[in-house]
C-alpha cells in the first residue's frame, strides 16, 4: 500500500512539474514571438514578466463562464477536461528510474491517448452547436488522423530498430550514436508530423482566424477555454520529450536532457514565428502522398537492414 501512495504521489509530483512547465513555455512563446516580431514580449507582471503566466491562469479560471442556449450541455463542458487529462495521462509514459510505473508497451500507450485526443476536439466542436466550431473540429480531426499514420509508421521504424516498446531501451542504443544521425530525414518528417499532431503553425488550420474565428475553442471562455490552451501546451511540451527520447540520446536524468527538451519546445515557437500558414488541401496532399509513402519505405529499409544484421 505504501509503494502505491508512492506511486500517486510522485505522479502528482510530475503533473505539477508539467503544469508550472506548461505555464512557462507561454511565457517562453510569447517572448520570443516578440523579438521575432522586433518588440517585446510581457515584461510588466513580476521581474521582466516573470509572473505573467500566473496572472493571465488566474484571470482565465475567475472569469465568468458562459454557455451557450443550444449547446450540448454535458459533453460541451466535460470534453476540455477530458482532453486535459489525456494530455496529462501521457505524461505518465515518462521513463522513470525510481518510483514510477515502468510501461513496458510505452510507444502503444502514447498512440492510444493520442488517438483519443481526436474524440475531444470532435465533440468539443460539435457539442457547441456552432457552425464555426464544428468546421474547425472537422478540420482538425481530419488533420490529426491523416498525419497519426505517418507519426505511427515512423515510431514503428524506430520500434523495429530497438526491438522494443519500451522507452527506457532507447536511452541504451543512443549511448554511442544518436538515432537522429542514422534516422535524420524520418526525424524532420516526425517533427513535422508533431507540429500538425499539436495543431501548430504552419498546420494550424484548425484555428484559421480569417475564415473560422478560433476554430473548434470559438463558443469556450474562461475555464473551459484555458483547459484546452494547457493540453495544447501540454502536448507541446510532451512532444518535445518525446522527440528527444526517440532521436536525441533517449531518457537522461541530468541537465542536458532538459536543455534539448527546452530547444525542441523552441523550434516549436520558432516555425510559429517563421512561416505562413499553409493551405489546407496540400496539407492532406503532404500526409498522404508524400509523407505516408517515405515513412512505409523507410520502415522496410529498416525491416530489410535487421535481417541483414
Amino acid at each position: 500500500m505504501n509503494d502505491y501512495m508512492m506511486i500517486i504521489l510522485g505522479m502528482l509530483i510530475l503533473i505539477l512539474g508539467v503544469l508550472i512547465g506548461v505555464a512557462f513555455i507561454t511565457l517562453l512563446e510569447r517572448k520570443v514571438l516578440g523579438y521575432i516580431q522586433i518588440r517585446k514580449g510581457p515584461n510588466k507582471v513580476g521581474f521582466i514578466g516573470i509572473l505573467q503566466p500566473f496572472s493571465d491562469g488566474l484571470k482565465l479560471f475567475i472569469k465568468e463562464q458562459s454557455y451557450p442556449n443550444f449547446s450540448n450541455f454535458m459533453s460541451y463542458y466535460f470534453s476540455p477536461i477530458i482532453g486535459f487529462m489525456l494530455s496529462l495521462m501521457m505524461w505518465m509514459l515518462i521513463p522513470y528510474y525510481f518510483n514510477m510505473l515502468s510501461f513496458s508497451l510505452g510507444l502503444l500507450f502514447f498512440l492510444c491517448c493520442s488517438s483519443l485526443s481526436v474524440y475531444v476536439i470532435m465533440v468539443a466542436g460539435w457539442s457547441s452547436n456552432s457552425n464555426y466550431a464544428l468546421l474547425g473540429s472537422l478540420r482538425a480531426v481530419a488533420q490529426t488522423i491523416s498525419y497519426e499514420v505517418s507519426l505511427a509508421l515512423i515510431m514503428m521504424s524506430s520500434m523495429i530498430f530497438i526491438m522494443d516498446f519500451n522507452l527506457m531501451k532507447f536511452n541504451l542504443y543512443q549511448e554511442y550514436i544518436w538515432l537522429i544521425v542514422i534516422m535524420f530525414p524520418l526525424s524532420l518528417i516526425w517533427f513535422s508530423s508533431a507540429l500538425a499532431e499539436t495543431n501548430r503553425t504552419p498546420f494550424d488550420f484548425a484555428e484559421g482566424e480569417s475564415e473560422l474565428v478560433s476554430g473548434f475553442n470559438v463558443e469556450y471562455s474562461s475555464g473551459g477555454f484555458a483547459l484546452i490552451f494547457l493540453a495544447e501546451y501540454s502536448s507541446i511540451l510532451f512532444m518535445s520529450m518525446f522527440y528527444v527520447i526517440l532521436y536525441i540520446g533517449g531518457y537522461n536524468l541530468n541537465f542536458f536532457f532538459y536543455l534539448k527538451l527546452v530547444f525542441i519546445s523552441f523550434l516549436f515557437i520558432w516555425v510559429r514565428g517563421t512561416l505562413p500558414r499553409y493551405r489546407y488541401d496540400k496539407l492532406m496532399y503532404l500526409a498522404w502522398k508524400i509523407y505516408l509513402p517515405l515513412s512505409l519505405n523507410f520502415l522496410l529499409f529498416f525491416l530489410s537492414f535487421l535481417f541483414y544484421i
